[in-house]
């Protein structure tokens, strides 16, 4: 078990901006995480493979993973805390995934509280409504594949299907599932 930090907690509501009806995950986390590591959580609550570029906007600051041979204009997201910016609860900030399809994400920070000993931070305490698939054209086009997939006559029905793999719950979210993968994070 690791040793539970004194850090503040703070409790993030991570909502897919343009996504209808709302997609969102709400996560506790220690106030003294790396930007790199909120990158893991999001990834991981939401349900994401971490296969694209992503970067965080922070009062106007772009951070992330500098990669000059993308020549991104980003300052290293290893380097600065939450708690180096956030100056309170309802501070807003935005995390972007993948750079094609632009899965556009506000965070919020709702609440800050002391940390509960008998909880292992980062947690995942509530969430709606699956991620999109990977690669599927942002909101726009998750929403058009969406239609595909509820109009089993529509041309692309079969292809679609085969594509995500099966039939897709688009209402479906595995709250243990989220925090199975959020143990991964040390």
């Amino acid at each position: 078990m690791v040793k539970p930090s004194d850090q503040p907690i703070y409790q993030l509501k991570i909502t897919l901006r343009g996504a209808r009806p709302p997609i969102w995950r709400r996560v506790q986390v220690p106030s003294d995480i790396t930007l790199a590591k909120l990158h893991k959580i999001i990834q991981l609550a939401m349900g994401w493979y971490n296969c694209h570029l992503h970067e965080f906007e922070v009062q106007g600051q772009t951070y992330g993973q500098p990669m000059p041979e993308y020549d991104l204009d980003v300052l290293n997201e290893q380097r600065i805390r939450l708690n180096q910016f956030v100056t309170g609860e309802k501070f807003k900030f935005s995390y972007l995934y993948d750079m094609g399809d632009g899965w556009d994400h506000e965070v919020l920070v709702e609440k800050i509280f002391a940390p509960d000993p008998d909880t292992r931070y980062p947690v995942c305490i509530k969430g709606k409504r699956a991620c999109p698939p990977e690669d599927c054209g942002g909101v726009w086009g998750y929403a058009d594949l969406l239609d595909i997939l509820r109009d089993p006559n529509h041309s692309e029905h079969e292809a679609m299907l085969e594509w995500v793999g099966g039939p897709f719950d688009s209402e479906a979210f595995d709250l243990e599932e989220a925090n199975r993968q959020l143990k991964r994070i040390r």
